[in-house]
């Protein structure tokens, strides 16, 4: 008796452009845009906007220490997307599941791509 491999599939189907998309934050035109840049250039301009009208200090934190987990929560939502279950995304990380769950729930991942994005 051969196991449903659609069981293990845990986060198929789930992506960040599909999630924005459905929210309709972003385009295919920006996305084309997007493309043209480094990911340098995307933090700095969305660093810069921010900034504009905070007096140079985004979000009320410092920015330099709080970077870590900025990226740990790009990583996050990065690995989901692009691998087809939870112990595939914690692997690609280089993490053991134990801590990607973890990881989840402390960054609130789950509940990012709750929004339905299949009509799109």
């Amino acid at each position: 008796m051969k196991k449903s491999s659609k069981k293990n599939l845990t986060t198929k189907n789930k992506s960040v452009i599909l999630a924005l998309k459905a929210k309709n934050l972003i385009d295919d035109s920006l996305l084309v845009s997007i493309n043209s840049l480094t990911l340098e250039d995307l933090i700095a301009i969305k660093l810069e906007l921010s900034a504009k009208h905070l007096n140079n200090r985004p979000y009320g934190f410092d920015m330099w220490r709080k970077s870590r987990y900025i990226i740990k929560e790009a990583f996050l939502k990065f690995a989901i997307s692009t691998t087809n279950s939870k112990k595939a995304a914690a692997r690609f990380l280089g993490i053991n599941y134990i801590e990607f769950k973890k990881a989840l729930k402390d960054f609130k991942i789950e509940s990012y791509f709750e929004e339905d994005v299949e009509s799109l």
